[in-house]
């Protein structure tokens, strides 16, 4: 069963801990400084039975400014807030800090605990419950039931495990589906078994003995064991503070902000687009690409904020930036993060992230508005569209669009039958599922007819370009799998034509001029009358100098297309009735004696060397003999 995740929040000595210890008889300070200072440095875990049947997870998260990071990384696996306020001492600097976070990090339910009544009398415990129900009005926790409690008296304790029972009874519990996803807060070896992670799982299940991949690295290994609070599980699903052994990852590997999770279902990036709110409380306003530090999950990463549609930005504003990060994070559209100033290190703001994957935009563009609106109110099926025409040429395979739509397996094959149904999206390869956006195919398709009928208007004699050269007049960035994909459409629409390894329009057929028609039949005869000794291409043009010397090439490959002549060589070129009449000589001469050599060949047709060694290539190429040794026989 899916467990609700509590997470503590509050300022430093507000009581977080003992309040833990009191509710859950579960000390969560377990490091010798942390005993000997009295305050929570690391994240403390416990748990709670409730009397609906369900067991709470909680995460204590310290509460010094110092710390904060800390804090942060243990609040992003949190359903429910524990919000806790020192009677003595009332709204304080960090539960200030402490509430942004929640916010920023999404957090829509909680509860407000008053600690530490024993110590205040009466009538002051009224004044800081005016203060913090009016600090908090307006905000998600406005309406959030507030308990005063005493961890040393043990009053208020029986209310807290009240209302914590009625706010995990009114969950809705919902499984997060797709691949898992742990982002890492702890790291440890235990003898005899090698390195363990800890976390709050927040997507998919796993079992023992599953592959898994740890990110942004892309290291490989596998689930050896499972605990969830010190019990051991074969298999865990999200909402769960879960213990992994990790199987083939060294722990020098590992480290907090990695995320562990099922192999290939992340993309680790620099690049992120994000929304970005600038919380009210900062003084001055934020410039573009200023340097701030990244809460993403459990990860904390240096970067800059890029600001699409601003020069500055001015406290309690929102914009749409690009997160451009010093190193890696593997997260998913919708992912929350912080962002707090590099120095002096103070909470600055935060968001989601809309695209973990995404191109670098220029900034003040109307594409940039049209992305982000698609990103924040478009429909399943205009954000598969967006990534598939921003992918461009390459396209997007099944598996990549999942990563960058955080849609998996049926999920995403529903979203896309409808465009793929009306050729939207067409499949460009079926082995990997490699996906294009239609318009873009369209564009390209257009663009091969362009580029023929513009080759067809400047060569009109010549019956087409080859393939490879239409490639790359198309895009050096074109692929051939694509390209083929594009010819096969076209050539099955009867637009295109190919022939002999030459591509024209259907409608292009070699037109004569009328100087053409005459050199055409002069030449025809000139080779018809010629015989076998025929002269080459240089001396032909010398023949026919008077007139330009492509149009004697050209003409010459009509008279090869027009199967008038058959091209022997580069450079000879022979009538075709001749050349039949001395492939019957040929074979029947071999038919008689076995075999023919050059010298026999010059003996039966009286032609030089110059012809002899050629023409009989030219039989061997097109398979009417084989040589062996020097001779030449019937193939």
């Amino acid at each position: 069963m899916r467990e609700i995740i509590l997470g503590t929040a509050g300022h430093v000595d507000h009581g977080k801990t003992s309040l833990i210890r009191a509710l859950t008889g579960i000390e969560t300070d377990r490091l010798k400084e942390e005993k000997e200072r009295g305050i929570t440095i690391e994240l403390g875990f416990a748990f709670l039975d409730l009397p609906c049947g369900h067991r709470l997870g909680i995460v204590d998260v310290p509460g010094h400014e110092r710390f904060v990071k800390n804090m942060v990384a243990g609040a992003a696996g949190m359903d429910l807030v524990a919000f806790v306020v020192a009677a003595d001492e009332g709204i304080m600097p960090q539960t200030m800090e402490h509430y942004e976070i929640c916010r920023l990090l999404g957090l829509q339910r909680g509860l407000i605990i008053i600690t530490k009544i024993d110590m205040v009398e009466p009538d002051w415990l009224e004044l800081v419950k005016e203060e913090v129900a009016e600090y908090f009005a307006g905000t998600f926790l406005a309406e959030a039931p507030m308990v005063a409690v005493s961890a040393t008296t043990g009053q208020g304790l029986d209310e807290v495990r009240t209302v914590l029972d009625q706010l995990v009874a009114a969950s809705t519990f919902t499984e997060a589906h797709g691949p898992f996803r742990l982002p890492v807060d702890r790291i440890f070896t235990m003898k005899g078994f090698g390195a363990v992670i800890t976390g709050t799982s927040i997507s998919g299940r796993i079992r023992v003995g599953d592959d898994i991949m740890l990110y942004p690295q892309k290291f490989t290994g596998k689930i050896r064991g499972i605990q969830v609070h010190a019990r051991a599980v074969e298999e865990v699903e999200a909402g769960h503070r879960t213990a992994l052994n990790i199987q083939g990852i060294e722990k020098e590997r590992l480290a907090r902000g990695n995320v562990v999770a099922t192999p290939d279902c992340l993309q680790p990036s620099y690049l992120l687009d994000a929304d970005f709110l600038y919380i009210a409380a900062n003084k001055k306003p934020l410039k573009n690409r200023s340097r701030v530090r990244f809460h993403l999950g459990t990860a904390e990463v240096p970067g800059r904020i890029v600001l699409l549609e601003d020069e500055e930005l001015l406290p309690g504003a929102q914009a749409h930036v690009q997160l451009l990060l010093e190193e890696p994070v593997a997260v998913w559209p919708g992912d929350r993060y912080v962002a707090r100033s590099y120095s002096p290190v103070t909470t600055i703001g935060g968001g989601g992230v809309l695209n973990n994957s995404p191109r670098k935009r220029r900034r003040f563009k109307a594409v940039n508005q049209e992305a982000f609106q698609i990103y924040q109110t478009g429909s399943p099926q205009e954000l598969v569209m967006l990534h598939l025409r921003e992918s461009g040429l390459s396209g997007l395979t099944f598996n990549k669009l999942a990563i960058k739509t955080g849609l998996f397996g049926n999920s995403l094959k529903k979203v896309l039958n409808t465009p793929l149904s009306a050729r939207k999206i067409l499949v460009i390869e079926a082995d990997r599922q490699r996906l294009l956006e239609a318009g873009l195919y369209q564009q390209l398709a257009d663009q091969a007819r362009e580029v023929l009928g513009l080759y067809h208007q400047e060569n009109p004699l010549r019956a087409g370009l080859v393939k490879e050269e239409l490639r790359s007049r198309l895009s050096r960035h074109l692929d051939q799998r694509l390209f083929q994909f594009i010819l096969n459409d076209l050539l099955k629409q009867g637009l295109l034509v190919q022939e002999e390894g030459l591509l024209r329009l259907a409608t292009h057929q070699p037109a004569l001029k009328a100087d053409e028609k005459s050199l055409h039949r002069q030449m025809e005869d000139f080779y018809s009358q010629a015989g076998l000794a025929v002269p080459t291409v240089k001396e032909l043009q010398a023949k026919f100098a008077a007139l330009p010397q492509g149009m004697v090439r050209e003409v010459l490959e009509v008279l090869v297309r027009e199967k008038r002549l058959v091209r022997i060589n580069v450079d000879l070129y022979v009538h075709a009735v001749a050349l039949t009449e001395l492939e019957k000589k040929v074979v029947e001469f071999i038919k008689k004696e076995g075999e023919i050599d050059a010298p026999r060949f010059k003996n039966l047709t009286g032609l030089t060397r110059k012809y002899s060694i050629p023409l009989l290539e030219y039989f061997d190429n097109i398979k009417v003999t084989i040589r062996v040794g020097d001779k030449r026989l019937l193939r």
